[in-house]
């Protein structure tokens, strides 16, 4: 298999597992869906209320001059994490984007909870 193939294999998979997680969860104005989004250079996320459509808080790592390592999802999560307490938002639901939770995921989730956001 080429490696192109198995790069559209393993979006195609990710993909699904994304639909799978989205038709159960959903946001609301007193409780968001956080998602997160990486590529090779960086990692963004986003508090989503998805009965009005609006976008609560967003931070990304690009912005801030930060690459993809578990140190600057961390940092990501922390922004966002100050972007829902000044909205008095303290507890969210956490969508991974069909991403595995481990690494940089998993990071940001775990900053979430030590700036006091509940998942």
């Amino acid at each position: 298999m080429s490696r192109a193939k198995e790069i559209a294999k393993k979006n195609a998979l990710r993909i699904k597992r994304k639909k799978r997680v989205r038709g159960s969860i959903s946001g609301t104005a007193t409780v968001p869906r956080v998602t997160i989004t990486k590529s090779n250079k960086y990692v963004s996320a986003q508090a989503i209320d998805d009965v009005a459509g609006n976008t609560l808080a967003a931070a990304n790592s690009k912005t801030l001059g930060l690459s993809v390592t578990k140190e600057s999802a961390s940092k990501t999560a922390a922004i966002i994490a100050e972007g829902l307490k000044a909205k008095n938002i303290d507890t969210v639901v956490f969508d991974r984007n069909g991403y595995l939770y481990h690494g940089v995921v998993a990071a940001f989730a775990d900053a979430l909870r030590e700036n006091g956001i509940k998942l």
